[in-house]
């Protein structure tokens, strides 16, 4: 008899444990978990999937020491505006404020990484001249980004275009009305640069009514050394 006390409130104990186990199972909580917590009294959350590491630029992978991390985003239709993002840091965006109409230029110490200047040039309404002053100083070493934006062909002249096979350019020869165009080269390259894409404007393929698709390239451009610059 003195045994009814306690026995009554064990059996009680688990009544209202099993009751609250079927509950869970019943309103769609897993079973299994619910029973291990109940009799280990352990609060284990389920683990997540870690979140893929973010390089510079947005890149997939890091780029090598004495390698500079780069983005170059054409712009879209005569809408969005082109992008250059070098290192992590933004140089030419329609945030910054200082796209334009035609060709969006970056200029970058080669050998230090230092950006030196951006610069717009309207191929459709603006004078090829001023593209020609700004190229022809530069000096040796330098890197030069190019993003287009609308039409980058309508004004560029012969010695527009030489300039930029300098550079390492091969589609600048064929570049025309309103294509889309992104390259990355250097005063002074020795061989035609690999970072370089075109798409032509198309009726038949064209993304846009009147315009091509944008162009998206990134990578990693080697720094001079000292002595080279």
């Amino acid at each position: 008899m003195r045994l009814a006390g306690p026995l009554r409130a064990v059996a009680v104990l688990l009544l209202v444990g099993l009751t609250w186990v079927l509950a869970s199972s019943i309103l769609g909580g897993d079973s299994n978990l619910v029973v291990k917590h109940f009799f280990s009294g352990t609060n284990e959350e389920p683990t997540t999937e870690p979140k893929p590491r973010r390089y510079k630029c947005g890149l997939s992978a890091p780029c090598p020491q004495k390698h500079l991390a780069f983005r170059v985003v054409s712009g879209a239709a005569n809408v969005v505006g082109p992008k250059i993002c070098l290192e992590d840091k933004i140089l030419v965006s329609s945030v910054n404020n200082n796209v334009g109409r035609g060709l969006n230029v970056a200029l970058v110490n080669g050998v230090s990484g230092e950006l030196l200047d951006t610069k717009s040039f309207d191929m459709w309404a603006g004078d090829v001249t001023d593209l020609l002053k700004y190229l022809l100083p530069l000096h040796e070493g330098t890197l030069v980004f190019v993003a287009s934006f609308d039409d980058p062909a309508t004004k560029l002249n012969d010695e527009a275009r030489r300039l930029f096979e300098e550079l390492g350019s091969t589609a600048v020869k064929e570049l025309t009305f309103r294509d889309s165009w992104v390259f990355v080269g250097a005063k002074g390259i020795e061989n035609k640069s690999p970072f370089e894409q075109r798409m032509k404007n198309s009726k038949n393929s064209n993304k846009y009514e009147g315009w091509p698709e944008s162009l998206e390239m990134d990578g990693c451009v080697p720094l001079r050394s000292p002595s080279e610059g």
